[in-house]
């Protein structure tokens, strides 16, 4: 069952166990009443941290303890009591952090000009970062958390290849899959990078990784880039790549961004191009309804996003064109 579970959703499982088990230890609850725990005991865990934390953490602790008793064949207690132990969280939640800045054509152009394109980690970089924003995708699909946690059910490796086509009289695009995502899970999905006449466009900076990073093995990850040691290749980390494009960005004056302003700096400038929101929702892999929870989060930060260039005809055409997206899937 464990391995079912994506690092990233261990370590936020594991965060609540540990929290509840501090819990635990400081009333010198005995090991017999913490599984089953009964439900006077959770709630009173989560009034413990009411105020504290998000109620988004307070969700994922829940669940890391409901799949801990769940591994351990023990019934989970939690009902009514808890739900509106949780409901008073919510209402004493903190107060949320200044929303950050999304990615822009502003970050790639500093990207785009300030990396050492003949630096095979740089090459890497570049590629990630331009495919993470055109395609809006998650950073997690295309890098790795650490060095040594590929995954070949879970990341896409080099061997996957990518196959670049050209409709008749349109546009180039080039396509690869990848075998997992956070909602089709196995299914995987293919990421689809269409050409642009953007100096940042995804196929140029595929190309050029692919150059750059052609003695890489077909079983290393499709983002690894050449070394100079006796491996030859490493893989690129999402620490490794973040931490690059912010010095990056520091030197340009830009501030620090995490991997998620990608994909919603991507998403706004698609649709302040005039791309209609089901494309947009396509390329990111967002469902009808999860993409409009998502333009609730882009409708926050336009105004940090918009710059001279697009005027308020502009913010008029991407509402009607989402008013639209909404009548048409009853939303």
């Amino acid at each position: 069952m464990l391995s079912s579970l994506d690092i990233k959703t261990q370590k936020n499982y594991g965060a609540g166990l540990l929290r509840f088990t501090q819990f635990c230890d400081g009333l010198s609850i005995p090991e017999t009443l913490r599984m089953p725990a009964p439900e006077p005991l959770l709630a009173a865990f989560i009034a413990k941290w009411s105020g504290a934390v998000a109620r988004t953490t307070i969700d994922n602790w829940l669940a890391g303890l409901s799949f801990w008793h769940a591994i351990n064949g023990a019934p989970w207690q939690g009902n009514k009591m808890l739900r509106v132990t949780c409901t008073g969280a919510l209402k004493n939640e903190p107060a949320k952090k200044a929303k950050r800045p999304p990615v822009t054509l502003e970050h790639m152009h500093a990207l785009r000009d300030r990396l050492n394109l003949t630096n095979s980690f740089d090459a890497a970089v570049y590629a990630i970062a331009c495919t993470a924003f055109w395609c809006c995708r998650r950073l997690g699909e295309l890098v790795i958390p650490s060095p040594n946690t590929f995954d070949a059910d879970k990341h896409v490796a080099k061997s996957a290849g990518i196959r670049y086509r050209k409709l008749l009289g349109q546009a180039e695009y080039a396509v690869f899959h990848i075998p997992w995502t956070k909602t089709t899970k196995h299914a995987g999905a293919d990421i689809i990078a269409t050409g642009n006449d953007e100096p940042t466009s995804p196929l140029t900076a595929l190309r050029h990784h692919q150059n750059a990073n052609s003695r890489v093995p077909s079983t290393a990850p499709m983002f690894a880039f050449e070394t100079s040691d006796k491996k030859g290749w490493a893989p690129m980390t999402r620490d490794w790549f973040l931490q690059r494009c912010n010095e990056v960005w520091k030197d340009a004056e830009l501030g620090q961004l995490t991997g998620h302003c990608f994909r919603i700096g991507g998403a706004t400038e698609l649709l302040l191009r005039g791309t209609h929101p089901d494309i947009v929702a396509t390329q990111g892999g967002w469902k009808s309804r999860a993409f409009l929870e998502y333009w609730r989060k882009i409708e926050s930060i336009l105004p940090l996003f918009i710059s001279k260039s697009f005027d308020s005809s502009r913010l008029k055409l991407i509402h009607d064109s989402m008013n639209s997206f909404k009548k048409k899937y009853h939303l």
